[in-house]
């Protein structure tokens, strides 16, 4: 792929949605998907969807009015005007196959979502590593300025139990997903990017046509808008002085002294992280979150940009919104204790992610016990691209364990499985201590057999490691 997607054009104007008639989903139950769902509820559509398998997300989807059927049939086409799906969906998918001869009107998701926002002012958050948090965090700051904003996150907001919402304020807050492109099809009046990485190359090929496309979407801000971009990454700096030269209006933070909102005098205790921020007036105020990591005071930046210098909210209203976040699920969520073991996951799959969150996990174990990171690749593409730069992430960790590849939507690759990241996690450090364990039963298990009273347990991955924190608590003994 080169990075121009063959099944949709992201840089058309999407339909309004009073054209769309009735909505059917294809794996519905999908965390961006149900997003779409959930919000075009609320504006009054007609929805139904379909999954593989039952889940809570089904369930809550019916309960608020969506018709929702296990497993995929024609017949779950009848009455549909319109077909939503993901990159992920193949054309072989017996519903997408019926819906193109019936001549239904398919949509990608992000142009579903894209057809939700249809005049409210749209924030669109982008980039390699930070979407959901920095999106959540957005979101939370903004309710606390007594704003009701729209919503729709790649992960559930941990105090609110959901991943959108409808609101009643003129904002909408949307994640936007780079992976396939479609992330050019918000036209925000407001652009964040957290970062450039090389990511995705299953997709776009190689890096320059990452960074291309990033180029692509600082320009698809709306003429007068605001690209809101992290200083400290490279790729992102470089975006910003680009499209700078292209007369857009920028902002940029970090710890960099010379981004325009700038961090300094990093304090760290426990969970809770402190940092001073000076914005473009000059004035230093006091950010503190509630969730450990230098990565996320980074996120919390951002979110504090676009609500004071790209939608005019009040500094004091928006730093107090920050620290009274909770986090977003999947995003260095704590699962519990047991036996003195302390349990984490998290949704890190890229390189950049995993390094983020096993350096914030091995600062805070410290000398109290060791680091044990349960790590489940994704996708056989991303595992054989990035073997070495998984290895050289999970650095930190006094123990590695790794689970067999998650291969989402890919079929498996000859010669690509855990053992790469293994064999690059001993060319870097031939003493450490990695292991793959091959069957998913037997990793909680081997775990409980292997940590001590004061071990920090990680489990990292996009696919379905989250299952394993609890399975590890109940082998130490919590009921």
């Amino acid at each position: 792929m080169n990075g121009a997607n063959e099944r949709f054009d992201f840089t058309e104007p999407v339909p309004p949605l009073e054209d769309l008639g009735a909505v059917h989903f294809i794996a519905i139950g999908g965390a961006g998907m149900s997003g779409v769902a959930r919000v075009m509820l609320a504006r009054g559509c007609t929805v139904s969807g379909s999954d593989a398998k039952e889940s809570p997300v089904l369930t809550a989807l019916g309960a608020e009015g969506a018709t929702v059927h296990v497993g995929h049939d024609e017949s779950h086409l009848d009455g549909a005007g319109t077909v939503v799906i993901s990159s992920a969906i193949r054309e072989s998918n017996l519903e997408l196959a019926a819906a193109r001869r019936r001549g239904l009107r398919v949509l990608h998701r992000s142009q579903a979502l894209a057809s939700t926002m249809a005049g409210s002012r749209r924030v669109a958050v982008a980039g390699a590593n930070g979407k959901t948090t920095t999106t959540s965090m957005l979101t939370v700051a903004l309710q606390h300025c007594g704003i009701d904003p729209s919503f729709a996150a790649g992960g559930e907001l941990a105090k609110h139990g959901t991943n959108a919402h409808w609101g009643t304020g003129d904002v909408f807050v949307a994640e936007a997903d780079e992976s396939d492109g479609s992330f050019l099809v918000y036209r925000p009046e407001v652009g964040v990017v957290t970062n450039v990485q090389p990511d995705h190359l299953d997709f776009y090929g190689t890096f320059e046509r990452v960074q291309a496309a990033y180029s692509d979407f600082a320009a698809s801000i709306e003429p007068g808008g605001l690209l809101v971009a992290c200083h400290d990454d490279e790729g992102s700096r470089a975006l910003a002085l680009a499209a700078r030269a292209d007369g857009v209006r920028v902002l940029t933070y970090g710890f960099d002294p010379a981004s325009d909102v700038i961090l300094r005098d990093e304090v760290a205790r426990g969970l809770m992280s402190r940092v001073t921020l000076t914005g473009p007036d000059g004035v230093d105020r006091a950010l503190r979150i509630n969730i450990p990591g230098r990565h996320n005071l980074l996120n919390a930046a951002a979110a504090y940009t676009v609500a004071v210098e790209g939608l005019g909210q009040d500094p004091t209203r928006v730093l107090d919104g920050l620290f009274g976040f909770t986090g977003t699920r999947r995003r260095f969520e704590l699962k519990g204790s047991a036996a003195g073991v302390t349990v984490v996951d998290d949704y890190a799959h890229n390189p950049g992610k995993v390094a983020a969150v096993v350096s914030t996990a091995a600062e805070l174990v410290g000398d109290r016990g060791r680091l044990v990171v349960v790590f489940q690749p994704h996708l056989y593409s991303r595992t054989r691209d990035f073997a070495e730069a998984f290895a050289r992430a999970l650095a930190p960790a006094d123990l590695v364990l790794l689970m067999e590849i998650y291969g989402a939507r890919e079929d498996p690759v000859p010669g690509v499985s855990s053992a790469l990241v293994a064999d690059a996690v001993t060319a870097v450090d031939p003493a450490a201590d990695v292991r793959v364990v091959p069957s998913w039963s037997a990793v909680a298990d081997t775990v409980a057999g292997l940590v001590t009273p004061g071990d920090l347990v990680l489990t990292v991955g996009a696919g379905d490691v989250t299952m394993i924190g609890p399975e590890i608590l109940r082998a130490l003994g919590r009921p």
